[in-house]
């Protein structure tokens, strides 16, 4: 009776093991989170300024990014995909990836992300065309 005890903490303790880096990334992202929700973005000083933006005064992918993490961690989605779509569709993203992570790790399977090139190269176009339409006069409904 003591092996059969003994396989069950051995499983046990692997199951740990197998979700302790998920859960660390969870609280760095949690730890993030956290911290973007209590130092407000939009108060001037707190965070530096995108350096494209400074110097081209052109929006990055990234701008407005804090403050859509900022709005997303308040509840305010309106506001979160406002200041920043595409970061909001990668949160979602994050959550979507990091809860399969964590049923393949319970159940002793390793996540394997396989993307082909074609899904690489179209996820780079719709970042481009992101950056693009969001630095027309068309696309301001998109600027932070």
């Amino acid at each position: 009776m003591r092996g059969v005890n003994a396989d069950r903490q051995s499983v046990t303790s692997t199951a740990v093991g197998r979700l302790a880096v998920p859960a660390g990334i969870l609280a760095a992202v949690a730890g993030a989170f956290a911290y973007v929700g209590a130092v407000d973005p939009n108060e001037p000083g707190h965070y530096p300024v995108c350096p494209l933006l400074r110097v081209t005064g052109l929006y990055c992918p990234g701008c407005g990014g804090l403050r859509s993490a900022h709005a997303f961690v308040h509840g305010d989605l309106v506001t979160a995909l406002h200041a920043n779509a595409m970061a909001v569709a990668g949160y979602l993203a994050f959550a979507v990836v990091w809860t399969v992570w964590v049923v393949r790790a319970a159940r002793g399977r390793p996540l394997r992300i396989d993307l082909a090139p074609a899904r690489l190269w179209t996820l780079g176009a719709l970042v481009l065309v992101f950056t693009v339409v969001r630095n027309l006069p068309l696309g301001g409904w998109l600027r932070p």
